[in-house]
């Protein structure tokens, strides 16, 4: 006799397997906390170097060699699969000597993906294809049709230590991001934690976003990363990170970018150029906790300098290309005009700290000179988790990383500071004098006479000899002219000023720091 189940247990039993299904799939549901438990332990064990896999060939080659090695197209990642990404690979050679592991991340499974010399074309590096079979990628980079419909368009890459870069629609590569930064600008040096390992999600075929995760890993720190890139006009990436300290460090930098600048009108090449400009980033811009805007212009300094800006919550902070004109910069190979601005926007309460600036000395525009990044003034012991989320915008829109009320700084000039005489010729007076325009939005809707004047302050180093502004009618805005004396050229020189109407603040603030002249 056939013993029936109850409707109760038949239904019990269709629940437990509705579970069973769930849990299933969600084994399957890869995030961010699968690569924070591969970095807690090993927060938790001694770091291992990366050892290095090369040939010598490949190892000591000069930048012309490895630029030879290239990708073929026609082999990209996902080429046969119906997904609007791409992906594409970049070889082992010079200083990217150590592999990183790549997996592919899918709604069932994770899997590596295995380097294959086939992958690449090596143009006239000569080499034994015995010596290859067994090394891995340097990196990656992300194709998308950001442009037009056809074409694929490479909008991301993932090269060296924790760099990457990003693009949007009509941009060139320029300034770069980090993962995270260590020491910074101290005597025991930097350290340059780097992303060991990734895993790429397989977008649909509709997807217009990729998610990327990536585990980070250094002598003293160790970190999970997810980042959810969407690509367009402007190129955004959300970011959420888990870094664990293995020791003691000097400084965390957060959300750094790095980028170049070599000369501008506040800093003119010391040399003849043809280039008035030749920068990746302008200035640094800060929106502060308490709301106020802050425009810091780049220099070059002759020796290492340090700008610290203290700030508790921030709103946001970017490195800028301000001022996109092509006679700015007059360069046709580099179009130095189409490099975007990165704009860091904090997700939450980041609590005290402070937005730290660093300008490094260089000769040519080929070594990234400047670092920016958020560093909190309090550390967690090693091993507990700091959370940190933010958005990083790619643009080359500026005004859109600003708030239209107020009133931004256009362009900073420097010139020899000099007076006009009774016969009219300009004679040098020994100061040294800035022109600074400041325009905008609500600035143009000023009628010419408001008496709009300028609060300004100079550190002990210096002292103010004129402040004077004026309608500039060509921007619909107000320049702002100083002229300043110097105590002792050899030290820096701190400078702030904004323009006012009476009680009514109408400008960002700018903070100029005249390096010192040694």
């Amino acid at each position: 006799m056939k013993h029936k189940q109850p409707k109760m247990m038949k239904m019990g039993w269709l629940s437990a397997a509705v579970v069973l299904s769930l849990y299933t799939t969600s084994v399957w549901a890869f995030s961010i906390d699968d690569v924070a438990k591969q970095a807690k332990s090993l927060a938790g064990k001694a770091y291992e170097a990366p050892k290095s896999n090369l040939p010598s060939l490949f190892r000591d080659m000069k930048y012309a060699d490895y630029q030879q090695i290239q990708f073929n197209h026609e082999k990209a990642y996902w080429n046969k699969i119906k997904t609007p990404f791409k992906l594409e690979f970049y070889h082992q050679g010079m200083y990217f000597d150590t592999p990183v592991v790549i997996n592919e991340v899918t709604a069932n499974s994770v899997r590596r993906i295995k380097y294959s010399p086939d992958y690449f074309t090596f143009g006239n590096v000569k080499h034994d294809k015995d010596s290859v079979k067994d090394l891995g990628f340097a990196g990656f980079k992300v194709l998308y049709p950001v442009n037009s419909k056809d074409k694929q368009d490479e909008i991301a890459s993932f090269l060296g230590a924790s760099y990457f870069r990003m693009i949007g629609a009509g941009q060139t590569y320029g300034l770069s991001a980090r993962g995270l930064a260590i020491d910074t600008a101290l005597p025991s040096g930097e350290e340059f934690p780097r992303f060991r390992e990734f895993w790429i999600e397989r977008p649909k075929a509709n997807e217009k976003r990729i998610t990327i995760f990536a585990l980070l890993d250094s002598p003293r720190a160790t970190g999970a990363y997810r980042f959810v890139v969407i690509p367009g006009r402007d190129t955004v990436v959300n970011v959420q990170s888990k870094v664990y300290l293995r020791d003691k460090v000097g400084k965390l930098g957060v959300a750094p970018l790095t980028s170049m600048f070599l000369f501008g009108p506040n800093q003119p090449s010391p040399t003849t150029n043809f280039r008035p400009e030749l920068h990746d980033s302008n200035g640094l811009s800060i929106q502060a906790g308490n709301g106020e805007w802050i425009w810091r212009p780049l220099n070059n300094p002759k020796r290492l300098a340090v700008s610290s800006y203290a700030t508790e919550n921030p709103k946001g902070f970017g490195l800028l290309q301000r001022g996109r004109q092509f006679a700015r910069f007059e360069d046709l190979d580099d179009r130095y005009d189409k490099r975007p601005s990165a704009w860091v926007t904090p997700v939450g309460d980041w609590g005290k700290g402070r937005v730290e600036l660093v300008e490094i000395p260089t000769n040519d525009e080929t070594n990234d000179n400047i670092v920016a990044y958020w560093t909190p003034d309090q550390l967690p012991a090693a091993g507990k988790e700091m959370n940190y989320k933010y958005n990083i915008t790619f643009s080359r829109d500026e005004e859109k990383l600003h708030a239209a009320d107020s009133a931004q700084v256009v362009q900073t000039r420097r010139s020899t500071g000099d007076v006009k005489q009774s016969n009219l010729i300009r004679q040098p007076d020994g100061t040294i004098a800035f022109v600074v325009d400041f325009a905008g939005p609500a600035m143009k809707k000023l009628a010419e006479n408001t008496p709009v004047t300028a609060q300004t302050s100079i550190g002990d180093n210096g002292e103010i000899v004129e402040n004077s502004v004026r309608y500039n009618p060509v921007t619909k805005g107000w320049r702002l002219t100083l002229r300043v004396k110097l105590k002792d050229d050899k030290k820096t020189t701190d400078m702030r000023a904004a323009l006012v109407n009476g009680d009514q603040t109408l400008s960002e603030t700018w903070s100029y720091q005249l390096p010192a002249n040694e």
